[in-house]
């Protein structure tokens, strides 16, 4: 098979799965972001210039040339993400991507960014975040490492692939859900999830 008949495909089949992801996040919800450089990696029309491989951003720190990866995690392990668009993530964002997956009654865990105590304080959600420009970690049960530890494995997985266009972000991220603490050990129980087969236990 050709590798560009093999690549179709690939993303044929992930077009299902990423969409396999928990209804709901309870008790305990921890979110953050993570931020991959834009790539518009197979594109014959480019919006920019070409970098060249692993280039960098024209300007320092997060900005629009990143995308935004947003990950909600709750203590049994259910995880939901998205690509929420470019450079930092908005009160409007977290509306329309989180609120619809967190339970009423749950209490989100964040850091001390300013969108996600707008978002709690308008959807009238449980809401405590560690001040990490403090230096705090960890107060009780109050921390985020649970979330940060998923986009290590994230960011390691992606590594193996030489770049991901950001096109193609949400597909990855649902099969890396798929894959994430062994809930599809083998290609064929990707396939069959990606077909319906199986659904998320929620």
């Amino acid at each position: 098979m050709h590798r560009n008949t093999s690549f179709r495909w690939r993303h044929r089949f992930l077009d299902g799965v990423r969409h396999d992801q928990p209804e709901r996040l309870a008790g305990i919800a921890e979110a953050d972001e993570m931020f991959l450089l834009e790539s518009q990696k197979g594109s014959r029309q480019l919006e920019r210039p070409a970098r060249k491989r692993g280039g960098v951003a024209h300007s320092r720190g997060i900005s629009h040339q990143h995308d935004c990866i947003l990950v909600a995690r709750d203590r049994s392990g259910l995880t939901c993400s998205f690509v929420t668009g470019r450079a930092e993530v908005t009160a409007r964002q977290l509306h329309r991507h989180l609120l619809p997956v967190l339970d009423p009654d749950v209490l989100l865990v964040t850091d001390g960014h300013h969108a996600y105590r707008r978002f709690a304080r308008e959807a009238r959600i449980a809401h405590a975040f560690v001040n990490l420009h403090e230096g705090e970690r960890v107060r009780g049960a109050v921390h985020i490492q649970n979330v940060n530890a998923y986009h290590q494995r994230l960011r390691s997985w992606l590594s193996r692939f030489n770049g991901v266009a950001s096109r193609y972000l949400p597909n990855y991220l649902g099969w890396r859900w798929a894959l994430d603490g062994e809930r599809i050990a083998s290609p064929e129980g990707l396939l069959q999830r990606s077909i319906g087969i199986f659904h998320t236990q929620r």
